[in-house]
């Protein structure tokens, strides 16, 4: 079970696209398709995604491959 903290961090693009292996371009195509999660909306210009749902996304890869 995750800890508040670790489900509540958030995640900017430079970390989401590390951790997932995505550029970022893959990562707005997969959102736009539906197959990833949407971000968060934090001012005008600022984004980022909740880490536990990042996570559930890449748990959810790794069901479906094997």
């Amino acid at each position: 079970m995750q800890s508040n903290q670790t489900a509540n961090r958030l995640l900017r693009l430079p970390s989401v696209s590390a951790q997932t292996g995505l550029s970022k371009s893959e990562i707005y195509r997969r959102i736009k398709s539906g197959t990833f999660p949407q971000p968060l909306k934090l001012g005008a210009r600022a984004v980022a995604w909740q880490a536990s749902a990042v996570d559930d996304w890449a748990a959810s890869l790794q069901k479906r491959e094997g």
